[in-house]
């Protein structure tokens, strides 16, 4: 844990362009991105891709459209994936009720595009915010919150190095049913180990000729946290 007695806050996240190697984080442009998000979501076929959101359905991109302005003007932070072999975007991420004074923020609101499925782009992106929070703006604590019913995002928390934390039940409506939300979070202690860890999973020599993993993230995690304990 770091030394807190000169400790001044963080600055808000902003919009940011971060590039990697697969994929390149740009900041929402309502002109260039709102109809290139609906369409790689598969247009109404978001719908149950977002079946845990509490927004209701979306009719149409006019509706998407909507709830894209209403929760950026309440403070999320979009960020769009572009998939960098051919320049579309095929998924959103948003850095969420900051706390820049405490040094804490939550990622949420992520969809992913069928472009995504069995590539490494969803991991990729998922680094690139994880490390500008912690060695960009500093912060302390990074969240991830998802409905307790939404098996597949707890999965995904765990495979990416967030400890779980426990249950807030009856946390919030969504859809108009309760809510269960579980909370996970990675602390700054923790991101040298986990942030290694994503750069060695990401190495193209993890890949074999078809682009399939040869090592799991957690494994390498793992292994790189026995190595420094040891």
């Amino acid at each position: 844990m770091r030394d807190l007695k000169d400790w001044k806050g963080c600055p808000p996240p902003a919009p940011v362009t971060l590039e990697g190697r697969h994929v390149r984080l740009e900041p929402y442009d309502r002109e260039r991105h709102l109809q290139a998000l609906w369409d790689a979501f598969g247009g109404t076929a978001i719908n149950p891709l977002l079946r845990y959101f509490t927004q209701p359905d979306f009719s149409g991109v006019a509706d998407f459209d909507a709830w894209s302005e209403s929760v950026i003007k309440s403070g999320w932070v979009r960020e769009v994936i572009v998939d960098k072999a051919d320049g579309r975007p095929v998924g959103m991420a948003h850095y969420m009720r900051p706390d820049p004074v405490n040094g804490v923020v939550e990622i949420g609101g992520i969809a992913h595009g069928p472009g995504m499925a069995r590539s490494p782009l969803s991991t990729e992106a998922q680094y690139l915010l994880a490390k500008h929070v912690f060695e960009d703006l500093g912060y302390r604590r990074y969240e991830w919150k998802c409905h307790d019913g939404n098996a597949a995002s707890k999965r995904t928390a765990a495979r990416l190095g967030f400890t779980f934390e426990g249950i807030f039940r009856q946390h919030m409506l969504s859809k108009g049913e309760n809510r269960d939300t579980a909370w996970f979070s990675i602390i700054d202690g923790e991101w040298p180990v986990i942030g290694k860890a994503f750069e060695a999973w990401l190495a193209p020599e993890n890949f074999d000729a078809e682009g399939r993993q040869k090592r799991r993230l957690e494994d390498i995690r793992a292994e790189i946290a026995g190595e420094d304990s040891a």
